[in-house]
């Protein structure tokens, strides 16, 4: 039954198609959830820095259960997407409750979206990376596939990372540099693949490509079917889940970075280039996203078996809790610039 627990994943959009369905001010429901209710259990619920023995890792990789909690992410965020564009369309909405809307909606994005499409986008099989870029679609960063990996982890915690937020830097600062750069250097990504296999520009290989027409064609579907005020709602939702996502970027790397050798090249990426947090809900909720130093340290691991290290620098509250503290800059810096140790402090 323990195995279970990641469906708690799963009550975002439950909260998401509660509020949609009500309307009203239940619209805001889930927004309070995640960034209230969530954060207050998180300190409530104690830590748990337990790693599995290597008999439960071994049953945990071999348990396809897990694997389909994740697949299972891809009809309820379609669906509830779906369920909104409906709502927004047909029905004469209060600006509240399509700003209600645009938020949870936008959460959902973000959690149940972006996060499982990192996750699967670490994937060996094909079709767990076409299904990690499935969920990036909404969003409208299916960028972030190419860039993640073969990017931000081969520079994490370097000035070279658009994802590694500096000493100092605030959220909102850096939403635009770390979106932007991601982009552009997705393209760069993208172009050096090509010409390694000696493909063209216009070769089906060319991903960056099909992202742009796949997630154009998307927009057009939605306008095509909900009109203006679902495209306008499909993009702002849109925009609020890479917002979003781009918020977990800035706490998880926030002012970490690698030293340089003697040689010039900077130290290979360790447990303690990310930051770590074991509060058990957001564990859960994130699957295991918070263990991020242990992720970075080795890429290939499933989230299922994401371990704690005693070395990693460790955040003083769960991710949810960091988010909302993050949008108050001086609260940050204040809580979290003591933290950062002072040879990585440039």
């Amino acid at each position: 039954m323990k195995d279970l627990k990641y469906l708690a994943a799963l009550s975002i959009p439950i909260m998401a198609f509660v509020g949609m369905f009500f309307k009203g001010y239940y619209v805001f429901l889930t927004p309070v959830y995640a960034f209230v209710f969530l954060p207050i259990l998180d300190l409530l619920f104690p830590m748990d820095q337990t790693n599995l023995s290597p008999e439960e890792v071994t049953n945990n990789l071999k348990n396809k259960l897990f694997d389909w909690l994740l697949y299972l992410n891809l009809p309820v965020v379609y669906g509830l997407v779906l369920f909104a564009l409906i709502t927004v369309s047909s029905i004469d909405l209060e600006l509240f409750e399509t700003i209600g809307l645009i938020i949870t909606v936008g959460i959902v994005l973000a959690v149940n979206g972006i996060n499982v499409a990192h996750e699967l986008g670490h994937r060996q099989s094909t079709n767990e990376r076409f299904l990690g870029k499935a969920l990036l679609l909404p969003s409208f960063y299916m960028h972030f596939y190419i860039e993640h990996n073969f990017g931000h982890h081969l520079h994490a915690a370097t000035p070279e990372d658009p994802a590694t937020a500096k000493y100092n830097q605030s959220v909102y600062s850096f939403w635009f540099t770390s979106t932007l750069r991601q982009y552009f250097n997705s393209w760069k990504i993208q172009n050096m693949l090509l010409k390694n296999n000696q493909k063209s520009f216009f070769s089906v290989r060319n991903d960056m490509l099909w992202f742009g027409i796949i997630q154009i064609s998307y927009l057009l579907l939605v306008f095509l079917f909900f009109g203006t005020d679902g495209l306008f709602f499909a993009l702002v939702s849109g925009i609020v889940g890479f917002v979003l996502l781009e918020t977990v970027n800035y706490i998880e790397h926030y002012g970490l970075l690698r030293l340089k050798l003697p040689s010039g090249r900077y130290e290979r990426v360790r447990e303690i280039h990310s930051w770590n947090s074991n509060h058990a809900i957001g564990r859960i909720v994130l699957y295991e996203l918070t263990r991020h130093s242990d992720h970075h340290y080795k890429s290939s691991k499933k989230y299922q078996v994401l371990e704690h290290h005693d070395d990693s620098p460790q955040m003083p509250y769960g991710y949810p809790s960091s988010m909302v503290i993050s949008l108050i800059p001086p609260l940050w810096f204040k809580i979290m610039n003591k933290r950062i140790p002072r040879e990585m402090i440039s």
